[in-house]
C-alpha cells in the first residue's frame, strides 16, 4: 500500500474521527474514548449529541475536536427537527456536525427537499465557524443517486461528503470514495466511514482520496502503523 512508508501515525491519527455511537454505550466507555481521543491526537470523537456536555468536558484543552451526529443513523427526522438537533448540538460545543439525509425524499427524486435540507444545516454550521458533513449512506443507493447528491453539494458547499453511517447494511467501499472524489475533485473533502478496521483499509480510503476516516478501531489502525 503507498501510503504505509508516507504518513506518520501522528499525520494519520490527525485524519480519524474516533467514533463510538453504540446506544450502549456507558460512561466508562466514553472516558476512555475521550482519553484515547487525547493521547493519539485523533481529530474528533464522533459522539451522539446527548454525551456532548460529559464529552466536552473531558477534552477541555486538548484540541481535539467534537463531532455530533445529526438525523442519526436514519435520517429520517423532518427537516427542522434536524436543524434544531444541529444548533443543540454547536450550541453544547460540538465542532462539526455529521448530518444524514433524507433517503426516502432522495429516492422520491425531491432533490430540492434535498438541497433545502442541506443548504439549512450547511448554513448553520458555517454561521457558526463548526464543519459540516452530509452523510449519503451509499449502500442504499444508485451511483445515479451518488451522483446526484453530489451535484447538490457542490451547490451548498459542505465542508465534507461522507460515504457512510456506520450502521446501514454496508460501508465505505473504494468504489464509491473514487465516485465521490471524481464527482467533486478538489472543492469537497471526502470522509470515509464505516468498516475501516485495520491499516490497510485506512490507507487503501486515503489513497482513493479520502481526507477524512471514520472508525471505531482508530487505536488498533495507529498502532499498527507504529509497529512497521
Amino acid at each position: 500500500m503507498s501510503g504505509i512508508k508516507t504518513i506518520s501515525a501522528e499525520q494519520l491519527a490527525a485524519r480519524i474521527d474516533h467514533t463510538l455511537l453504540k446506544a450502549q454505550a456507558a460512561r466508562a466507555d466514553l472516558e476512555k474514548l475521550c482519553a484515547e481521543a487525547v493521547r493519539y491526537c485523533f481529530a474528533s470523537i464522533a459522539i451522539n449529541p446527548a454525551q456532548l456536555d460529559f464529552c466536552r468536558k473531558q477534552l477541555e484543552g486538548s484540541g481535539v475536536r467534537l463531532s455530533a451526529c445529526v438525523g442519526f443513523p436514519l435520517g429520517q427526522n423532518t427537516k427542522d427537527i434536524k436543524f434544531l438537533e444541529a444548533m443543540t448540538a454547536i450550541q453544547e460545543g460540538a465542532n462539526e456536525i455529521d448530518y444524514v439525509i433524507n433517503i426516502t425524499e432522495l429516492k422520491a427524486k425531491n432533490f430540492r427537499y434535498i438541497e433545502d435540507e442541506m443548504n439549512s444545516i450547511v448554513t448553520l454550521c458555517h454561521v457558526n465557524h463548526v464543519l459540516s458533513k452530509v452523510i449519503f449512506e451509499n449502500c442504499y443507493l444508485s451511483d445515479e443517486e451518488k451522483r446526484e447528491l453530489c451535484h447538490i453539494a457542490l451547490d451548498v458547499c459542505p465542508d465534507f461528503i461522507k460515504t457512510s453511517t456506520g450502521f446501514g447494511a454496508g460501508g465505505a467501499t473504494l468504489e464509491d470514495v473514487r465516485l465521490m472524489r471524481d464527482m467533486v475533485g478538489d472543492k469537497i473533502k471526502i470522509k470515509a466511514a464505516g468498516g475501516i478496521r485495520d491499516l490497510k483499509a485506512a490507507l487503501a480510503m486515503l489513497d482513493c482520496g479520502a481526507d477524512r476516516l471514520g472508525s471505531s478501531a482508530g487505536v488498533v489502525i495507529i498502532e499498527e502503523l507504529k509497529q512497521g
